[in-house]
Formats: structure tokens, C-alpha cells, sequence
């Protein structure tokens, strides 16, 4: 999704933050964060289960044909919607966005953002197939900034994801951050370098 040269102007926009604060950051960009299998099984048995009812009502098609026509639009709903571009968008906004949110956590945890010395770890996380984006602080940072000063961040990111130009999101993303991180975790007051300064594309 992002090429080696851009991941690498990145992570100099990430040590050029880092120089300005004692916090951490950390970017990871994930190509869709579920493959909701699931979920064109769920709407085929559901078109599969109303589908006789026109047979029944409007043919004079024997039971054994009305079966065996259910049993082929269950198994054509289920090849349509699992193309991939189709089954993303049958996934109801708020099941994207909670797994979306759900692999930030857990990406949170598995790069040991929550691990820092003293918990000033920031993730800076993007999901192309969810179309969702989040930044997510540790609890050292919570207790000085609220949430929503991040939400800067997150719009300067989203716009240039949609643009086209992620590597761009991700780095003004990472000046904005730094720039509220500088303010309240100046640099030498705290251990920096805990983690490396790269962005994640998983």
C-alpha cells in the first residue's frame, strides 16, 4: 500500500517529531482489519430463506425444483457477496468500524505502546478496508490530553488516505501529534527511543 520510500519518509517525519518530545509514536496502516466471511452466508441464507416464496406462489414448480432453486440462490448470493469489493459493503458501518477500532487495540498492545516507561506510547492507526482511522494514547498521555485533540490529526490523515497520498496522511498526522506531545512531554523529561520509529503495513 505504501512504498519503501515513503515508509522511510515516515519514519524520518517520526524521529523529527520524536525530537521534540519524550513521548512515542508508532504507525501502522492494515489492508482491512476482517475478512467478514461470515457475513455473505448471513444475507444468502436470509435471500435463500424468501426465496420459495415467489416459486411457491407464482409457479407451478414441484417442491423438489423450488428446493433445488433455493439451494442454487443460496450458493450464488453467497459467490456474489464474497467478492471482496461487494462484501465490504455489505458490512454495516458500525461492525466495521468496531473491528477497525478492535485491531488498533490489539496492534497497541503487540507493538508494546502499552509497555513504555512511563505509558506515553501513541499509535497512529489506519484501516483502508474499514475506511477508519484512529489514534489511540496510552494512559500517561490520557491524563493530560483529551481525546479529542487528536481529531486534527485524525482528519489530516483520512484526507490524504482518500487522496490518494497516505504516506502524506501519515506524516501530517505525526507533525500534528508531535506538536501536542511536545507540549506536555517536553524533550529529556522522560526516557524516548523505547520503540522503533516505522510504519507498520500489515
Amino acid at each position: 500500500m505504501i512504498a519503501e520510500s515513503d515508509k522511510a519518509r515516515v519514519s524520518a517525519a517520526i524521529r523529527q517529531a520524536e525530537a521534540q518530545t519524550s513521548g512515542e509514536i508508532f504507525c501502522v496502516i492494515a489492508r482491512h482489519s476482517g475478512d467478514y466471511r461470515l457475513v455473505p452466508i448471513a444475507w444468502a441464507a436470509w435471500v435463500a430463506l424468501l426465496a420459495p416464496l415467489p416459486m411457491i406462489f407464482l409457479t407451478h414448480w414441484s417442491l423438489r425444483v423450488v428446493y433445488l432453486s433455493q439451494i442454487a440462490v443460496f450458493l450464488l448470493v453467497v459467490l456474489l457477496l464474497s467478492i471482496p469489493g461487494l462484501r465490504f459493503h455489505i458490512v454495516p458501518r458500525r461492525a466495521r468500524h468496531d473491528r477497525a477500532h478492535a485491531e488498533a487495540m490489539r496492534q497497541f498492545s503487540a507493538q508494546g505502546l502499552d509497555k513504555t516507561e512511563h505509558r506515553t506510547g501513541v499509535l497512529i492507526f489506519a484501516s483502508a478496508g474499514e475506511r477508519y482511522a484512529e489514534i489511540v494514547a496510552d494512559a500517561g498521555i490520557n491524563e493530560k490530553v483529551a481525546p479529542d485533540i487528536w481529531n486534527d490529526a485524525v482528519k489530516a490523515l483520512v484526507t490524504e488516505i482518500k487522496a490518494g497520498r497516505p504516506a502524506e496522511g501519515f506524516i501530517a498526522a505525526i507533525e500534528r501529534c508531535g506538536n501536542v506531545l511536545a507540549h506536555h512531554f517536553p524533550p529529556g523529561a522522560l526516557k524516548r527511543g523505547e520503540l522503533p520509529d516505522k510504519l507498520l503495513e500489515i
